[in-house]
């Protein structure tokens, strides 16, 4: 299990909904530095209308950049070494550029966005200079100087809109509630929607497996509940509809894989013994059992 859960949701989430309109690497090395970009993004030569419906997150990605979420407030050492980080990509473009005898403009050269869910007045403004441009980007985005190609955003300050939600996502506490309850009200036919939900549902998974809890992780997978029962309920249709005779295991099948993420020899074990409890019975175990206590009863 991996020991920064929300921050692979982060990463893994706007690969997922960057991935859409270019390419999208994670952790990508730094030359000459033991150090990754979270999320490296480069826009597709040819994007897809997809771009509109990612909003404010869809502006972000009209050029190449590096993305650095953060679950908690972003710290002064933290920003200074995300921006180390982007200029190392500055040296490298800039090597290729006089290998290869081209010319190199600062508007060529990536962005950098770090997301995080608040930051005071005087960490922007005494801290970084930071400034709003409120006229072209609304509320929450704060650039430092045009040639550092750095902005902070403030999920918390955000107007809370359909063009901000993929971004609210990443946010916390109520404003990530609220950003929750817009996705489930969503067509369930929304590909983007579908991605998300996923990643969500996956999060939640991993906190659920987490021992001890934190009070933020048992709120957080109360708040997916809604979301976590839909998807229940469409997993058990779709098992019911591959026919009666194999619907049984089909549908613990699913719910496992549903629940756990994926199967492995153990829990394929217990399908069968399950599926033969009939559906009164075996929902609720899934549901309500661990994976520990699931093998220990029925292998």
């Amino acid at each position: 299990m991996t020991q920064f859960p929300y921050d692979e949701f982060s990463k893994n989430y706007l690969q997922a909904l960057l991935g859409t309109v270019g390419e999208v690497k994670t952790d990508k090395k730094v030359p000459s530095e033991i150090r990754e970009i979270d999320v490296y993004f480069a826009p597709s030569p040819h994007p897809p209308e997809s771009s509109v419906e990612l909003g404010l997150l869809g502006r972000f990605a009209d050029t190449a950049a590096l993305f650095e979420p953060f679950r908690n407030a972003v710290q002064p050492l933290e920003v200074c070494s995300c921006m180390g980080k982007l200029f190392s990509t500055f040296a490298e473009a800039e090597r290729k550029s006089n290998r290869e005898k081209t010319p190199l403009r600062m508007g060529d050269l990536p962005r950098l966005w770090i997301i995080s869910p608040t930051a005071s007045d005087l960490f922007l403004g005494d801290g970084f200079h930071a400034t709003p441009d409120e006229q072209n980007w609304g509320k929450g985005i704060y650039f430092l100087g045009n040639n550092t190609r750095t902005a902070i955003i403030v999920v918390h300050q955000l107007l809370e809109t359909p063009e901000t939600l993929w971004l609210r996502i990443l946010g916390r506490d109520g404003t990530q509630k609220r950003a929750i309850a817009e996705l489930e009200a969503l067509p369930t036919g929304d590909p983007l929607r579908e991605k998300a939900v996923e990643l969500l549902l996956n999060l939640r998974t991993t906190l659920e497996l987490k021992q001890p809890q934190e009070p933020e992780d048992e709120d957080f997978i109360m708040t997916l509940s809604p979301i976590y029962l839909q998807k229940l309920e469409e997993v058990k249709q779709e098992g019911r509809q591959e026919g009666r005779q194999e619907s049984l295991y089909s549908v613990v099948e699913k719910l496992l894989q549903f629940k756990f993420g994926s199967l492995d020899d153990e829990l394929n074990q217990i399908i069968q013994p399950l599926s033969a409890l009939g559906e009164e019975e075996f929902i609720p175990l899934i549901q309500q059992l661990s994976r520990e206590e699931l093998l220990n009863r029925f292998i």
